[in-house]
């Protein structure tokens, strides 16, 4: 790449995480220049503090939980998980916190790639130290975002963990404390109580996994607690202090943990307070508002995709996102009609932001796609909702003897259809995608009929689920 003081793309994309890289490579197949500004490891937050690691450390913990529950198999698996081999492999699965196969590959797509901080500087116009590069028809922003840790006095002496430590720590601390309810909270919980730390988690509200359904927070706090770990609801932490190495948490209620870290998991914010927005009449530190198109409100250039919009802070539906603004960039670069009249069926411009899926990887897995079924009473939906015990399923049965699990499904009785579905049980993840076709492609409970599901498997869970909304 030959550098100069300023150099004009079509598209000069900011973040070279997994939403940035999707960005670009539909941009670039579509004939657009574009540069990829990046200040960390090309890759992001997913690939090396996030999505790959926690599910590098995850998939031992639930594969012999799994174990536990065959007879002939059992008693094989009863000793603990080899922690050291456990992390090796997680350092594999981030390429031991390595970008050169990432950063080759968005080269070997023919985006230039810079290395450092970028800044907005005006309309159109990114510095990256001493390089301005102008962008002639887009600007992406797709920065993600970093853990927030709560005003707590004397919190940095502490050095808590967050998500970046819990996924990346080189050994098992002998006590965790982990201060949260929500995905990264639960896993973390799970993943190290099972590599050997004594676990505790504080949970400020009523349960887990509060946008879910609640019958998922429960069942993941019941796996939890069998696993070992100690989890304390409705607890707040009223200070933190490190004394001689030992992390002192005191609790709202006077209660006093000792611990050798403890991780925040408490929050996220994005990536925005210093990256120029306010040279282009934007508020720094803020959430995106953008169209369906991903372009910022106000902006016919400006685009902000993956967790800087706030729609759902989830690697898939960012990546999802790119796909639809580098074909919208695509589209008005070249000057197509067709985007404004026929932004479905031409381009796939537009995205949809109603059938969101979600795998939580505890024991047991939890997963949702739309709708829970508060949220479409709150939505004004006449609705109804549908249960059914998946342990009473024979695929669920054959999974694993003592199988626990719930599906439930939300049904529009207006139009019915499916507006949100949720699985909570051993290996369901695995399930959530027939869930969001139903849901994203709003199709008809009369049709769901013909869709025969394999007999035995877990998903005949649909079959139920449909006899039951018959029958009653």
């Amino acid at each position: 790449m030959t550098e100069t003081e300023s150099t004009v793309y079509d598209v000069v994309v900011l973040g070279a995480g997994p939403v940035g890289e999707n960005v670009a490579d539909r941009t670039r197949a579509a004939g657009l220049s574009t540069a990829v500004v990046e200040s960390e490891l090309v890759g992001g937050e997913c690939s090396y503090w996030a999505c790959m690691p926690s599910k590098a450390l995850l998939r031992p913990v639930i594969a012999q939980a799994d174990a536990r529950r065959l007879p002939g198999l059992a008693a094989a698996v009863q000793g603990p998980l080899d922690t050291a081999a456990v992390l090796a492999r997680r350092d594999e699965y981030t390429s031991h916190w390595k970008d050169d196969g990432q950063a080759r590959w968005i080269e070997g797509i023919g985006a230039d790639l810079y290395r450092g901080h970028g800044r907005l500087t005006g309309p159109r116009t990114v510095t990256v130290g001493d390089k301005t590069l102008t962008a002639r028809h887009a600007v992406v922003v797709s920065t993600g975002t970093r853990a927030v840790l709560p005003d707590l006095p004397g919190l940095d002496e502490v050095k808590p963990w967050t998500s970046r430590e819990a996924t990346s720590a080189k050994a098992a601390p002998g006590r965790l404390v982990v201060v949260g309810g929500g995905v990264v909270a639960t896993e973390m919980a799970a993943a190290w109580q099972a590599l050997g730390s004594r676990v505790t988690l504080l949970v400020r509200g009523k349960g887990l996994l509060n946008r879910m359904e609640p019958f998922a927070g429960e069942l993941v706090h019941e796996g939890l607690t069998e696993a070992g770990a100690d989890v304390r609801t409705g607890t707040s932490v009223a200070s933190v202090t490190r004394e001689n190495g030992t992390v002192v948490v005191v609790t709202d209620t006077g209660h006093r943990i000792e611990a050798d870290e403890i991780l925040f998991a408490t929050g996220r914010a994005p990536r925005t307070d210093d990256i120029g927005l306010d040279t282009v009449g934007l508020e720094p530190g803020s959430w995106l508002d953008v169209d369906d198109s991903l372009r910022v409100t106000g902006h016919d250039w400006l685009y902000a995709v993956g967790d800087v919009n706030h729609r759902a802070l989830l690697t898939h539906q960012g990546k999802y996102q790119a796909r639809i603004a580098g074909a919208a960039i695509a589209a008005r670069a070249s000057g197509d009609p067709l985007l404004e009249t026929d932004p479905w069926g031409a381009h796939a411009a537009t995205a949809d932001h109603c059938a969101v899926p979600q795998v939580v990887f505890t024991d047991p897995e939890a997963a949702a796609v739309g709708l829970s079924l508060a949220e479409a009473e709150q939505a004004g939906h006449r609705v109804r909702a549908v249960d059914y015990e998946l342990g009473n399923v024979s695929g669920a049965s054959l999974y694993g003897d003592g199988y626990r699990g719930r599906a439930r499904m939300v049904v529009d009785l207006e139009r019915e259809i499916l507006l949100g579905v949720t699985f909570v049980g051993p290996g369901v993840g695995e399930l959530i995608h027939s869930a969001t076709i139903a849901v994203a492609g709003e199709v008809p409970i009369s049709r769901l009929w013909h869709a025969v599901p394999s007999y035995p498997t877990i998903s005949e869970v649909w079959l139920r689920l449909l006899e039951s909304y018959r029958d009653n």
